[in-house]
Parts: C-alpha cells; sequence; structure tokens
C-alpha cells in the first residue's frame, strides 16, 4: 500500500497583476478574453532572467498558481456544482476546474506577449489570465504544440465554447471609458463581459438589477437580458463616470 504524504510546500516564485479586482469578474475561461492582457512578476531569486533564457521561442505557457482567496484547509468535496452545468448540477471535483480543490492548485494556458527585466527581475505579458489581481504564481513551463496539443481530444461537458452576449455602453460611459482607457483595455472589458459574469445559476435570467464587477480599476455597473448585457456606469475609487 502506498504511503500518503500528507502535504508539500511549494514557494511562490511570483504574483500575477490582472485586470480582475474580485473573483466576480475573472472569466471562468480566460481565452475567451484575449484581448485582456496581465502581468506575472517573478520574485528573487526565481526572476532571474537566466532561469527565462530560450522562453522567448515559445508562443503559450503553462501557468501554476493558487486559488489563494479559497479558505485553506477545508474539508473535501467529492462533489462540486461547475458552473458549466449552470450551478446547480453536481460533478465530481477532478471532472471540473473548480477551485474548491485539494491543494487549491490551478493550471492556465497563456499567450506569451512580451517579456522585460524590471530591477533586474523578469515580467512576462501574457494573455488569457483567469485569475484575481494578485494571484500566487507557483510555476511556469512551456507549452509544446506537439505534445500538449491534442485537437481529437473529447471535452465531456464543456465541449463547446459557451454561448456569449452582444455588449453595449450607455453613450456618456462609453465616452468615458473610451477616454480612459485604450482600445484594447475596451475590447477586453467587452470579451469579459459578454461571458455574463454573474453567478452560473442566474445565466438564463433577466432582472432589472445592476449588477457591479471590478474589472481595470473601475467598478463597472451592468445589467443583463437573454443575450444582452449593456454597461451603464463606471466608478473608481473616489469617482463616478
Amino acid at each position: 500500500m502506498s504511503k500518503m504524504n500528507p502535504s508539500f510546500n511549494l514557494p511562490q516564485i511570483g504574483v500575477i497583476h490582472t485586470p480582475y479586482g474580485q473573483k466576480f469578474a475573472v472569466p471562468r475561461q480566460g481565452g475567451l478574453a484575449p484581448a485582456a492582457l496581465s502581468e506575472i512578476e517573478f520574485f528573487a531569486p526565481y526572476g532571474d532572467p537566466q532561469a527565462f533564457i530560450g522562453l522567448e521561442g515559445f508562443s503559450h505557457l503553462h501557468v501554476l498558481f493558487i486559488f489563494h482567496e479559497i479558505e485553506e484547509g477545508l474539508p473535501f468535496k467529492a462533489m462540486v456544482r461547475p458552473p458549466r452545468l449552470g450551478g446547480n448540477q453536481r460533478a465530481g471535483v477532478f471532472a471540473t476546474r473548480s477551485p474548491f480543490r485539494p491543494g487549491r492548485l490551478g493550471l492556465s494556458v497563456l499567450k506569451l506577449r512580451a517579456m522585460r527585466v524590471v530591477n533586474g527581475l523578469m515580467r512576462l505579458s501574457v494573455e488569457g489570465a483567469d485569475m484575481v489581481d494578485g494571484t500566487p504564481i507557483v510555476d511556469v513551463k512551456p507549452y509544446i504544440p506537439f505534445v500538449d496539443a491534442h485537437p481529437e481530444a473529447a471535452g465531456g461537458f464543456a465541449s463547446a465554447p459557451p454561448p456569449v452576449k452582444s455588449v453595449s455602453f450607455e453613450p456618456e460611459v462609453h465616452k468615458a471609458l473610451a477616454q480612459r482607457f485604450t482600445p484594447d483595455e475596451l475590447q477586453a472589458l467587452e470579451q469579459i463581459l459578454a461571458q455574463d459574469p454573474r453567478p452560473a445559476y442566474k445565466a438564463q435570467s433577466t432582472d432589472d438589477r445592476i449588477y457591479y464587477a471590478l474589472i481595470l480599476g473601475l467598478n463597472i455597473g451592468f445589467k443583463v437580458t437573454a443575450d444582452h448585457v449593456t454597461v451603464v456606469s463606471a466608478a473608481g475609487p473616489h469617482e463616478e463616470i
């Protein structure tokens, strides 16, 4: 009988800075919001530029991280309610990407956009992150297409991309955001909201409520109908636009 090790220590090698100020704003799959850029900041000694020699030849990365906003030490639950199944139907935790899992370990494939050295330590610009701003990073590995890509793979209950909604802005809000955000940031905001950040069980519902999500440093207010999202407000820490 195999002996079980009670725990492993994973050093935090860095942190990722993303547009998502809270879990409510994070896309369920970051690759569906490719315009949203993030940056991985590496800590010493892991940010030594020599540790990244050769990485520039790869287009994508496996990024391992910790779901740090999930309480540590929670009892193991074999069944969870994945958003893809509407938040009501249960599935086995190991058949989902739920953050409520042993070790709180997460894995995402991100596109590498740029590399730069700041104060002697490496930083990576990436797209496709599905992590809250400030998420701890524990490892980075290159994505290798001929072994990691499997076009014939079956996707279970997530075999097709989820439906997305159209997005529009109240005219004054759009004008203010266009002055504040770059075109890429505005596109990223649209892609994020098109996925409907509301809880999964509300995905098929329509109401007059204004929902809020902290994205790109602003508290974005939006309303949702069956197939459309309308941005009605945006406010910073000490302002409203």
